[in-house]
């Protein structure tokens, strides 16, 4: 993964912390657990996926319960961190590559695998995503 720092003020910890965000949603997702999913987000924050937009923590949630439900039911996801940049100390930008994982899959079909974008605010100490966005990755 590379890396960009502005100024140097952007720590090992906070590198690390962002870098977990995406375990966190592949957590929340594997124990198909919308409320985890969601708390990951800052209050307002967006999610846009091929087809939907959320805005607001609660609107994800609602729409990633309903998810694990139907179309995500018994479904993973995968991702690892690519690119990491930062425009100050509290704030920065992720790139990620995975996808979701149909039952008994350890790697995303074409049609499932991803890039991702997570812009990440820091908030009393703590790293959250203000948007999240995926759009199919091209994996011929």
């Amino acid at each position: 993964m590379t890396t960009q720092t502005v100024e140097n003020t952007v720590t090992e910890a906070d590198k690390a912390d962002i870098a977990a965000l995406p375990q966190r949603i592949v957590a929340a997702w594997a124990a198909h657990d919308a409320d985890a999913f969601a708390e990951a987000f800052t209050p307002d924050g967006s999610m846009i996926i091929p087809g939907v937009f959320q805005k607001g923590r609660e609107a994800i949630r609602a729409f990633m319960a309903q998810a694990f439900e139907g179309p995500f039911k018994g479904t993973r996801v995968v991702g690892t961190p690519a690119d990491l940049r930062f425009a100050n100390n509290e704030s920065g930008i992720l790139i990620t590559q995975g996808g979701i994982l149909a039952p008994g899959e350890s790697e995303p079909s074409a049609e499932r695998a991803v890039n991702a974008s997570w812009v990440v605010v820091k908030r009393e100490g703590r790293w959250y995503l203000a948007a999240y966005q995926n759009s199919p990755r091209n994996v011929a």
